[in-house]
């Protein structure tokens, strides 16, 4: 089979694999669509994996199922998660799922930026669905993110009537981010980015309104809540620079929420007087659950969350580099979809 192998983020090799061989509780995925992440094009945070197969957004079908895996049939449909926790530890029992030792043992093989994938039976068996006959492979691809977004609610209390939610860096996981904001019941929308085609994508989409941070985004932000700040920021960029600048919007008693890693090492300044006396809370979003994955399920089956205006690039495994290199850099560009069955233009 054929597969891309990054070697670092900016040298990707299409090379020749055996396919996996599955134990009985398993299954071998012909994988027919595959999101591309925007942490699989983080440097510092792939660099260290490498040599490595990205891809952990793929759907595809069974084309070979293990005698134990009760189920599931050869010729499914399906999306499989590439982590999955075990819902009975201390971790799990307090929401904690990606803190779990199930979820940090278990991964695809190799990984979705190949024409086939072997599903460990925990994964298949946890987080494996079978996919909506109405539901395209590209679509499915959108069940990782979208639960991933769709945690983010978890991490804060419950948006109020006139909740105001900001929504920092507007590439695809901050312009979905914001289309799950809507769902969850966001009454005023804000978006912040330093690049403008980004901005307008946004507003294009149903933000409110956008913020360009080097005019000053707090005094923009007060100026649009009646100086209160908004009651939730999901900070998208992993810079101090992006932290900051939602501790500052924040309203009081509001919480800022970390959606990407940040290096190890990094430091932020944070003035914890302010934090202190205004009761804001800063905390972090990681991956998703199962039961996560379901509600994203049901939201993209349902219509409520229509994430495809965000692709911008399809492409086969010979065009994952290229597709990589246009995430990096971080201008027209949103979400690109790998087909490792297909050969696609450019």
């Amino acid at each position: 089979m054929r597969l891309a192998r990054s070697y670092s983020c900016r040298e990707v090799r299409v090379e020749e694999a055996s396919v996996p061989e599955i134990g009985p509780d398993e299954a071998l995925l012909k994988v027919e669509a595959c999101g591309l992440c925007s942490s699989d094009c983080l440097e510092w945070y792939v660099e260290k994996k490498c040599p490595v197969v990205l891809g952990h957004e793929p759907t595809g079908v069974l084309v070979r199922v293990g005698s134990r895996a009760d189920g599931f049939e050869e010729g499914a449909r399906v999306f499989t998660h590439h982590h999955v926790s075990c819902g009975e530890c201390p971790a799990c029992l307090r929401g904690a799922d990606s803190s779990c030792r199930l979820f940090r043992e278990t991964s695809l093989d190799p990984g979705g930026f190949a024409e086939y994938v072997r599903i460990p039976g925990e994964n298949l068996r946890r987080d494996t669905q079978i996919l909506p006959d109405s539901m395209s492979w590209e679509t499915g691809t959108w069940i990782e993110p979208v639960a991933c977004s769709l945690r983010i609610f978890t991490r804060c209390p419950p948006l109020t009537r006139d909740g105001a939610v900001m929504i920092i860096g507007l590439g695809a996981n901050g312009l979905l981010n914001g289309m799950v904001a809507r769902a969850k019941g966001a009454a005023l929308l804000i978006g912040s980015d330093l690049v403008a085609s980004r901005r307008e994508k946004a507003v294009e989409l149903g933000f409110d309104v956008t913020v360009d941070p080097l005019l000053g985004a707090r005094d923009q932000v007060l100026s649009l809540t009646g100086g209160l700040g908004v009651d939730l920021v999901v900070v998208g960029p992993c810079s101090p620079e992006a932290i900051v600048q939602g501790l500052e919007c924040a309203a009081p008693r509001g919480t800022v929420v970390l959606f990407t890693p940040t290096p190890p090492g990094m430091t932020v300044p944070i003035d914890p007087h302010k934090l202190y006396f205004t009761e804001i809370s800063l905390t972090a979003s990681y991956s998703a659950s199962p039961a996560q994955t379901r509600e994203a399920m049901r939201l993209l089956t349902e219509g409520r969350i229509d994430p495809s205006p965000l692709v911008s690039f399809r492409t086969g495994l010979d065009g994952l580099g290229e597709a990589i290199r246009r995430t990096l850099a971080k201008q027209h560009d949103f979400k690109s979809i790998i087909f490792p069955q297909r050969t696609l233009p450019r």
